[in-house]
């Protein structure tokens, strides 16, 4: 499965202790953006992008959001709902995003936090902060002990 160890029912990827508030989602890139701005305790903006989207649900806030892996069952329904081709799964990823606020998926091929110095445009160099792919756990079929969920991707 691509999103975790195929025998635990979540696996913890990353967790944020910010508020994360959906951003934007563009069609054309088929990209999801959730933003947590500087706030006066914050000293930098967070994003969080979400690349080749293909279904998600979503609430509007994220208030100590949590990314975990799904199980298998909740895995093999989104693929299934999202209609995505069996062929497609392993370059896909489904991030179930938790939160004191709601919770919610985000099916995808990459995710990418970038920290940014400024609060609304966009800096250069990207600072990535951490990232995920589907390379990045584990495939289906594949062996115990694969790569470590989490690591840059």
């Amino acid at each position: 499965m691509s999103s975790g160890s195929r025998s635990a029912p979540s696996t913890l990827l990353h967790r944020f202790d910010r508020t994360f508030r959906v951003w934007h989602y563009g069609v054309s890139h088929s990209s999801l953006l959730l933003r947590s701005r500087m706030d006066g305790v914050e000293d930098c903006r967070l994003d969080l992008l979400f690349e080749a989207v293909e279904s998600m649900q979503l609430v509007k806030r994220y208030e100590g959001l949590e990314l975990h892996s799904v199980d298998d069952s909740t895995f093999s329904r989104v693929y299934e709902e999202s209609g995505v081709p069996p062929k497609w799964r392993g370059t896909r990823l489904v991030v179930h995003l938790r939160s004191r606020s709601g919770t919610g998926y985000v099916q995808c091929g990459r995710v990418v936090a970038d920290r940014h110095q400024d609060d609304e445009g966009e800096t250069e160099p990207r600072d990535v902060v951490w990232s995920l792919r589907p390379s990045g756990l584990r495939v289906p079929g594949a062996q115990a002990g694969g790569t470590k969920a989490g690591t840059p991707g």
